[in-house]
C-alpha cells in the first residue's frame, strides 16, 4: 500500500505542476497579446509622427525660401 499512496502523490504533484504551467501559458499568452497590441499602437503612433515631422520639414523649407525670395528682392 505505501507505494499505491506515492504513486498517488506522485500524481497529484505532477497534476498541480500541469495545472501551474496551463494558467503560466495563459498568463503568458494574455501577456503576449498586450504586448503586441502595444506594438502596434506604438508603430501607428510613429508613423504618426513622422508624417507629422515631415509636415512640419516642408513648411520650413517653404519658408525658409520665401525669406530667402524676400532677402533677394529687399
Amino acid at each position: 500500500m505505501p507505494a499505491a499512496n506515492t504513486t498517488l502523490a506522485d500524481l497529484h504533484e505532477v497534476s498541480a505542476r500541469i495545472d501551474r504551467l496551463v494558467e503560466e501559458c495563459r498568463r503568458l499568452a494574455e501577456e503576449n497579446r498586450s504586448l503586441r497590441q502595444s506594438q502596434e499602437q506604438l508603430a501607428n503612433e510613429r508613423a504618426l509622427l513622422l508624417q507629422k515631422n515631415e509636415q512640419a520639414r516642408t513648411r520650413v523649407e517653404a519658408m525658409i525660401a520665401r525669406l530667402k525670395s524676400l532677402e533677394q528682392n529687399a
